[in-house]
């Protein structure tokens, strides 16, 4: 298991850009990686009850990246963390490097699945809130990232309207609205979900006390949505 070092304890928000620009591999979804930068901090260190110790404890949060194209923001959060090595980072991409253009669940350390292809976490996080539920863990809240084009895909509207009557209230959704869907929805992203029961709310992507209010919300007996609407850096 991996041991969080003193070093990654130091590193900060500031510190992300950095991180970030040491990967200098071939990458070809810089803004989709930007867009998800503040949204991931605040999750990871402000909100999911998961540490490098803790990784592998039943109890601990789930996060599923489903947004999983144009990972290093994902990546650079993960090693300040102390998930893994900020020595890794200028590898990123290589043929030899752990660290892919899509993360892979069994060479990242804290990552729960391999993603990429869209339309899947929210599926897989619904499966593992029912999960969580039939084994009466009540704790371990399941998170799941999600970009705004993939509720293009028909699998996540099947997850949306399940989600919602099944009363799955461990479960979180976070939609980085950066405007790439191809689909308009009447009454915007929020309405869709609201449609099928979830409790939700819609703030700043890069505003943290606003991210951070809408993650800790209440939702009692329903799944909560928070879309985070961002304009991607560098786009």
């Amino acid at each position: 298991m991996t041991t969080i070092t003193e070093e990654a304890r130091a590193y900060g928000y500031a510190d992300l850009p950095r991180l970030m620009g040491t990967m200098t591999g071939d990458e070809k979804h810089g803004p989709a990686a930007t867009s998800t930068l503040d949204v991931l901090w605040v999750l990871y260190d402000r909100v999911l009850r998961v540490r490098p110790e803790t990784a592998d404890d039943p109890g601990r949060d789930r996060f599923l990246l489903s947004k999983g194209h144009g990972p290093m923001a994902y990546y650079a959060v993960l090693a300040a963390k102390g998930f893994l090595s900020t020595d890794l980072l200028p590898g990123f991409g290589s043929w030899d490097s752990p660290l892919g253009h899509h993360p892979d669940r069994t060479l990242v350390p804290g990552a729960e699945i391999g993603s990429g292809s869209l339309g899947h976490g929210l599926p897989i996080a619904v499966g593992t809130a029912l999960g969580l539920r039939a084994r009466q863990r009540h704790e371990p809240a399941v998170w799941v990232l999600v970009g705004d084009a993939e509720l293009d895909e028909g699998s996540n509207h099947e997850a949306i309207a399940y989600a919602g009557p099944a009363g799955l209230e461990r479960l979180h959704t976070v939609v980085v609205d950066n405007s790439s869907a191809s689909h308009a929805r009447p009454g915007g992203i929020a309405a869709r979900f609201e449609a099928a029961g979830w409790s939700t709310a819609t703030v700043d992507g890069r505003d943290h006390d606003a991210l951070y209010d809408a993650f800790t919300a209440p939702h009692p007996g329903r799944p909560h949505l928070v879309v985070a609407r961002v304009e991607p850096k560098n786009s």
